[in-house]
């Protein structure tokens, strides 16, 4: 069977793409309207990725909830953690699941066809159908919940998120990347956390993460990706068949609204937590940030790519040289975020100090 002779998917482009030596190919699913991205190439390392856009509305971390809780088994493969089941026990060279500040996804491969074909059946049903919907208990255990160690102890919040985002609050270079994205886009959805906020995550009701669940794990507002030395039309076709032909098509409108510019540069100032025998002299963090365009504008896109390394990544690159030449931290970051609708990138110095910014500016 070849890709072309799928009944159930529109073949909507095929091209050559010779800088990577592959067969590219776009298609949508008919019944559902399903994205696929196909690279077919002679690389025995296959890869599988289904992500699906998860928009938070507030810092109570549905997304990464979700993320961590489809994991923990499914309709067909319903034991506890199937997730670590195959981080032990497969062939795998890649297996892991990501939260984004607008995405969630869940990306597999390896070289070895079964077990290919195994990663890809497993996370599938994950996505498709988790366990969440009769095992309240994985949200309790993924999300938060009450805990009392003694009866004469404070009532406290447990859960595996809960807990992985407290410490990611008390990192300064977490908090500030936090805060960059809150001071960029004050009336987007980036400007949510979606990881989750520690004072806000015990908001979260099961039924809300339910609701977060069949609103965006349906295949109409999926993106699934195959890459490699693989059968794709058979692929294909037993993804049809074993989960996106099981759904009736609903209607997806989750746009992501552009943040309109300032009129004027903003200043943002936030105080972090040391430990008492740190001094505040050296203790200061500073970074400079701007949007850039879209990601659709694919020459700026590629053009920061260039300059960021250039300019701040390269061995002796000029920029991060000329500012600890002045003594303007004792190191200097740099990120072109973009994976984002609107991209930015931003210079942070490290281990500055306050009066230093008009000359970092």
């Amino acid at each position: 069977m070849k890709i072309e002779e799928l009944c159930a998917y529109d073949l909507l482009e095929k091209k050559e793409l010779k800088d990577i030596n592959s067969e590219g190919y776009l298609l949508k699913h008919k019944k559902t309207g399903a994205k696929v991205l196909l690279l077919s190439n002679d690389d025995e390392n296959k890869v599988f990725q289904i992500g699906f856009k998860t928009l938070p509305c507030d810092g109570t971390g549905v997304p990464h909830i979700l993320e961590h809780s489809v994991l923990c088994g499914s309709k067909k493969f319903p034991a506890k953690d199937p997730f670590v089941e195959l981080v032990k026990g497969s062939l795998n060279t890649f297996l892991n699941a990501m939260t984004y500040p607008d995405k969630t996804v869940y990306p597999a491969a390896s070289c070895n066809d079964k077990d290919f074909q195994n990663l890809m059946h497993v996370y599938l049903d994950a996505v498709f159908f988790p366990n969440i919907y009769k095992r309240s208990e994985i949200f309790r255990q993924e999300g938060w919940h009450y805990e009392l160690e003694s009866e004469e102890g404070d009532i406290t919040y447990n859960g595996v998120v809960y807990n992985e985002m407290k410490g990611a609050f008390s990192s300064p270079e977490d908090l500030l990347d936090r805060e960059i994205l809150n001071s960029l886009f004050p009336d987007t959805v980036y400007g949510v956390e979606s990881g989750g906020d520690p004072d806000y995550i015990p908001d979260l009701t099961y039924e809300q993460f339910l609701d977060f669940h069949k609103k965006y794990y349906h295949p109409s507002n999926s993106y699934l990706y195959l890459y490699g030395n693989m059968n794709m039309a058979e692929k294909l076709d037993w993804i049809d068949k074993e989960y996106f032909r099981k759904f009736e098509k609903i209607e997806v409108d989750f746009g992501i609204s552009l943040q309109k510019p300032f009129e004027q540069r903003q200043e943002v100032v936030k105080q972090y937590s040391i430990t008492q025998e740190e001094s505040e002299k050296d203790n200061t963090y500073m970074a400079y940030t701007t949007v850039i365009d879209t990601s659709l504008n694919k020459e700026l896109y590629l053009a920061f790519q260039i300059l960021e390394y250039a300019l701040l990544a390269a061995p002796g690159a000029p920029l991060k040289q000329a500012l600890l030449d002045n003594k303007i931290g004792k190191d200097v970051m740099s990120t072109y975020e973009n994976g984002i609708y609107q991209p930015f990138l931003s210079v942070i110095v490290k281990n500055a100090n306050k009066e230093d910014k008009e000359r970092f500016l």
